[in-house]
C-alpha cells in the first residue's frame, strides 16, 4: 500500500512540539533536583513527600484537562487553542522560578499544567487528522521522535544554565514557549472541519464525553478514590484513617446509588453510576500502570543517581576530555568548601549525623563514602583551614556527573532509533507490541537497582536507561496509535484527550509512589535497589493486565464496530 505524503501542517505541529518539550523537559527533568535541593543551593528544600505530591497532583490535572480541552479544540478550532496554551504557559514557567513557598510553586505549576493541557490534545489531534491508515504508524513515530528531540536538548540546555542560576532554567522554558507563537500565527493551517462542528452546542460535546468515559457520578467516585490513595502516599492520612475514609466513601456512594436513576438526562446527582465505553475505560485504567512506572525515570531516577549511584567510572572515562568533563560534571570548589565547614560544625555539635551529612553533600556533585566523610569532617572541625584541602581532594576523587545529562540518553536513543523501531513495530497489532514494550520497561527499571553499589555504577545506570528507552520506543507510540485508529474523524482531538486520562491517573499514582518509596525504602530502609525492583514488578503486573485485556476484552468504538483488527497499520 502506497503511503500518503505527510502535509505541511503535520510538520509545523511537530516543530511546535519540539519547543514545547524543550520547555517542559528542561524544567521537569530537573524538578526533583530543584525541589529537594537546599535553599543555599538555590533550590526549594522540599521533602520527598512534598515533591511526590507536587509531581503527582499537578501533572494529574495536566493530563486530565485534555478530556475537556480536546473537545473544545474540536469545537472552536486548533489554532485558537494553541495560542491560548502559549499565553498561559509562557508567564507560568517564568513565575515558577520566582516563588519559593509550597503554595506559590503549586499555583504556578498549575498554570503550566493548564497551558500544557490546552496544547497536548491539539498537537496529537493534528497528527491524527493529518495522517491516515497508510502513514499513521510512521506519523506517530515521527511525532514521538520530535518529542524526544526536545526532551534531549531541554535538560542539556537547562543543566548548563542552572550552573549560572536556577532562575535561568525557568527563563529558558518561558522563552521556548514564546518562540511557538511564530509558527502558530504564521504557518499553522487549521486541520479541523469547521463546517462539521459549526453550530454544535457545547452541551453535545460534553454528552460525547459522558457517552465514552462515563457520567459525573463515575468520575467523582473514581477520582475521589485515587485522591484518597494519593493522600495516603503523601502521608496526609495514616493507614488506619485511609481504610476508614474508604469505607465511608464507598458506603456513601453505594447508598447514593440505590436512589439513583438510569436516565442520563436527569441531573447528574440523581443518576446512577454509569460507565461509558467499558472496554475503552478498562484499557485506560490498565495503561495508567504503564505511565506510573514510566514517569519514575523523570521524577525518581535523577535524585536516585544524585544520592546513590557512583558515576566515578564515567568520570574516569572522560578524564582525557577536560572541557567535556567540566561541562558534564561541574563542581564549585568555593561552595563545596563553605558547605564542608558548615557540616563539620554541625557534626561536632551533634546536630547532624555523618549519614545525613552525606545526603547534604551530594547536592554539591561529590559522593564521599560515609566513613571517610566522617573522618574528614572531624578533621575540618578541629582545623577549619583543612576545608579547602578536603574540598580540592574530594572534588577530584569523588566528583559526579549531573543526573540530567545521564537521563538525556533516554531522549537521544529515541531520536536515533525511533523511526527504525516504528517501522518494525507497525507490522504488528498495537496491543501485543504495547505488552512487549511494557515488559522491556519493567526490566530496564529493575536494572536501575543494580547500579547502587556496583563498581561500574555509571555504566550500569546508562544500560538501565537504554533498555528502558527501547521499551518506551516500542510501547508509547503504539498506545497512542491504538486510540487514533478507532477515534471518529471529527472527534480525533477529543479521543486523544481521553487517552491522556491514563497518563493523568499514572501521574497521580507515580508522584506519591516515588515520594513514599524514596523516603521509606531507599533512604529509611537503605534499600534503593529494592525500590526499583518494586517499581519493575508493578510494570510486569501492568503487562499482565494488558495480556488479559487483549485476550478477554472486546474493544469497540462508539458505533459498536470492532476495532481490534484496525489497530494494525499498513
Amino acid at each position: 500500500m502506497t503511503r500518503t505524503p505527510l502535509p505541511k501542517t503535520f510538520f509545523v505541529a511537530n516543530t511546535m512540539e519540539i519547543f514545547e518539550r524543550l520547555a517542559w523537559y528542561g524544567f521537569f527533568t530537573l524538578s526533583s533536583l530543584y525541589m529537594t535541593s537546599p535553599s543555599q543551593q538555590g533550590g526549594l528544600g522540599f521533602s520527598d513527600q512534598e515533591r511526590g505530591l507536587l509531581q503527582g497532583m499537578i501533572p494529574f490535572f495536566l493530563y486530565l484537562f485534555p478530556v475537556v480541552t480536546g473537545a473544545l479544540a474540536d469545537r472552536y478550532g486548533y489554532r485558537k487553542m494553541f495560542l491560548l496554551s502559549f499565553a498561559i504557559m509562557c508567564p507560568s514557567y517564568f513565575i515558577l522560578g520566582q516563588v519559593d513557598s509550597f503554595a506559590g510553586f503549586f499555583i504556578a505549576f498549575m498554570g503550566v499544567a493548564l497551558g500544557a493541557a490546552c496544547f497536548k490534545p491539539v498537537v496529537t489531534g493534528t497528527v491524527a487528522r493529518t495522517t491516515d491508515d497508510t502513514n499513521r504508524g510512521l506519523g506517530f513515530g515521527i511525532f514521538y521522535m520530535m518529542v524526544n528531540i526536545g526532551g534531549f536538548l531541554g535538560p542539556f540546555i537547562a543543566g548548563y544554565v542552572r550552573a549560572i542560576s536556577w532562575d535561568w532554567v525557568f527563563i529558558m522554558s518561558s522563552f521556548w514557549i514564546a518562540v511557538n507563537f511564530i509558527p502558530a500565527l504564521l504557518f499553522y493551517k487549521e486541520p479541523t472541519d469547521q463546517d462539521a462542528q459549526k453550530g454544535k452546542p457545547l452541551k453535545a460535546v460534553f454528552a460525547d464525553i459522558q457517552e465514552v468515559l462515563g457520567n459525573v457520578r463515575f468520575a467523582l467516585l473514581f477520582f475521589g478514590t485515587l485522591i484518597i490513595l494519593m493522600s495516603y502516599g503523601a502521608k496526609w492520612l495514616s493507614g488506619q484513617t485511609t481504610l476508614m475514609v474508604y469505607f465511608v466513601w464507598f458506603l456513601g456512594h453505594y447508598l447514593w446509588n440505590l436512589k439513583g436513576q438510569t436516565d442520563l438526562s436527569a441531573p447528574w446527582y440523581k443518576q446512577k453510576i454509569t460507565v461509558g465505553n467499558k472496554p475503552f475505560v478498562i484499557y485506560l485504567l490498565i495503561l495508567s500502570g504503564f505511565w506510573m512506572v514510566y514517569q519514575q525515570i523523570f521524577i525518581t531516577l535523577p535524585i536516585y543517581i544524585r544520592d546513590f549511584v557512583d558515576t566515578s567510572d564515567l568520570i574516569a572515562m572522560l578524564a582525557s576530555y577536560p572541557n567535556l568533563l567540566s561541562f558534564l560534571a561541574p563542581v564549585d570548589i568555593s561552595s563545596l568548601q563553605t558547605e564542608l565547614t558548615r557540616l563539620a560544625g554541625n557534626l561536632m555539635n551533634h546536630d547532624i549525623t555523618a549519614q545525613a551529612a552525606y545526603f547534604e553533600l551530594v547536592h554539591y556533585k561529590v559522593m564521599v563514602p560515609v566513613s571517610e566523610l566522617s573522618l574528614g569532617l572531624n578533621a575540618i572541625a578541629a582545623d577549619p583551614s583543612q576545608a579547602q584541602v578536603y574540598a580540592n581532594a574530594w572534588s577530584g576523587q569523588y566528583r559526579q556527573i549531573n543526573p540530567e545529562y545521564l537521563i538525556g540518553l533516554n531522549f537521544l536513543s529515541i531520536v536515533v532509533l525511533q523511526l527504525f523501531v516504528s517501522r518494525v513495530a507497525e507490522k504488528f497489532q498495537a496491543l501485543p507490541v504495547l505488552v512487549a514494550g511494557t515488559v522491556i520497561i519493567a526490566f530496564g527499571t529493575a536494572l536501575g537497582g543494580i547500579a547502587h553499589g556496583a563498581i561500574m555504577g555509571g555504566v550500569m545506570v546508562l544500560t538501565s536507561i537504554l533498555v528502558f528507552s527501547i521499551g518506551e520506543m516500542v510501547a508509547s507510540p503504539k498506545s497512542q496509535e491504538y486510540v487514533a485508529s478507532f477515534a471518529p474523524h471529527d472527534k480525533k482531538a477529543m479521543f486523544m484527550g481521553y487517552y491522556f486520562v491514563s497518563s493523568a491517573i499514572g501521574f497521580l499514582l507515580a508522584g506519591p509512589l516515588s515520594g513514599y518509596l524514596y523516603s521509606e525504602v531507599a533512604k529509611e530502609a537503605q534499600r534503593p535497589d529494592l525500590m526499583w525492583y518494586i517499581i519493575g514488578a508493578l510494570g510486569l503486573i501492568t503487562a499482565l493486565g494488558l495480556v488479559l485485556f487483549h485476550k478477554f476484552g472486546v474493544m469497540n468504538a462508539p458505533d459498536n464496530k470492532p476495532v481490534a483488527s484496525e489497530a494494525e497499520v499498513a
